[in-house]
């Protein structure tokens, strides 16, 4: 599937008006702070309804005192807007459009308005590659295992709905022991709690039965991709879960129940488990250099996109942000070797960078300058 336009409004720095992009490869090339980030973000919100970058919805919208969309009032967060649409080249879907207005977000898929954002993920899905991506090697366990979770979502729909109703419990028992904290009323909450575990225990072994056949699925493939560029072999991708039987997960919540209480939160199931990267028994992370670093954080791009692409038998489209400035020659070479298929391709590139030699065909190249886009 191609899109074949792009029409933003007050988004980000970006200029109001649509961008024709029917082609397989687009190029932005541009200083930094120009606006190429912001157009390959809107491209990625019209696929997830959010950011890539973590931020919040209202802060995507352009602030503009003399616009009649966005006014300045003393309820500023409920006054600003935009809208991202994109068109496609498929009779099936033709357009998606994203608004945020009043403070809320509505979805509208051949002008019909969508439910729930997971009907986004069929369309035409997004992989990202961008520097945020080294959170993924060198931030929090939370930062990976969000990672795997949308790589789960993206192959396994029923992965996802799965995820939603363990949050949903999650949430709720979360709820209940910050009450007891705040209250003191440990007695009362017991009796719900051995209700809510129960279900917290049925919904979290089904996520780590799934987490594990795909972390053993990633890994192999992530070993071969590594190794292809990097020359360095064996590394691995691990993932330790918190519980492993129903009889086990169950023991493990009575005895944390009091520390539970204490903190008022839960202290154990798969929001708490854990994946990483092995070479030869030890820890890759910890003595790998920051190049070797960057380049991991690639190829777990690269190798989602190739999952992806082999449970859903279909291209997805990849938007790689600034990310070959920093790879030699040769690593970049090889890097763009092992790229997975895909239906489309946005680039953004320096000025100074070599784009002229990654030219192909079917190509349009755009230069960006405060936010305006002029084909060249």
């Amino acid at each position: 599937m191609i899109i074949r336009s792009v029409q933003t409004v007050f988004f980000r720095n970006l200029t109001d008006g649509i961008t024709d992009t029917r082609a397989k490869d687009i190029f932005l090339i541009g200083e930094n702070g120009q606006g190429k980030s912001n157009f390959i973000e809107a491209v990625y919100y019209s696929a997830y309804a959010s950011s890539f970058r973590g931020a919040a919805d209202r802060e995507l919208a352009r602030f503009d005192e003399k616009s009649n969309l966005i006014k300045p009032t003393g309820h500023e967060t409920k006054s600003r807007a935009f809208s991202v649409s994109l068109s496609y080249d498929d009779p099936l879907v033709n357009q998606v459009l994203v608004k945020y207005e009043g403070g809320k977000k509505s979805i509208r898929i051949n002008g019909k308005a969508a439910t729930d954002r997971k009907e986004l993920l069929g369309i035409a899905p997004c992989i990202v590659f961008c520097h945020e991506d080294m959170e993924f090697v060198t931030g929090s366990p939370e930062k990976r295992r969000w990672f795997f979770d949308q790589t789960l979502s993206l192959m396994d729909p029923v992965y996802l709905d799965m995820f939603r109703r363990y949050r949903r419990v999650l949430k709720e028992k979360n709820a209940l022991l910050r009450e007891c904290r705040l209250r003191g009323q440990y007695t009362q909450a017991v009796p719900v709690l051995d209700v809510i575990d129960p279900q917290l225990v049925s919904y979290g072994l089904s996520l780590t039965e799934k987490r594990e056949e795909a972390a053993e699925q990633f890994s192999r493939l992530f070993t071969r991709l590594y190794g292809e560029v990097s020359g360095i072999e064996g590394l691995e991708v691990r993932y330790q879960s918190s519980w492993k039987r129903k009889e086990d997960a169950e023991k493990i919540l009575l005895e944390k129940r009091q520390a539970e209480f204490a903190a008022g939160l839960s202290l154990s199931g798969p929001h708490r488990d854990r994946y990483n990267f092995y070479r030869a028994g030890n820890e890759f992370t910890r003595t790998a250099s920051t190049g070797q670093r960057r380049l991991l954080a690639l190829l777990l791009r690269s190798a989602q996109a190739k999952i992806y692409r082999e449970a859903a038998g279909k291209d997805p489209v990849l938007l790689l942000d600034d990310v070959l400035l920093e790879m030699d020659g040769e690593k970049r070479r090889r890097f763009l070797a092992v790229l997975p298929s895909y239906s489309q391709a946005f680039y953004t590139f320096l000025p100074e960078e070599p784009y002229q030699a990654y030219k192909k065909d079917d190509i349009l190249i755009y230069r960006l300058a405060e936010g305006s886009l002029e084909p060249v």
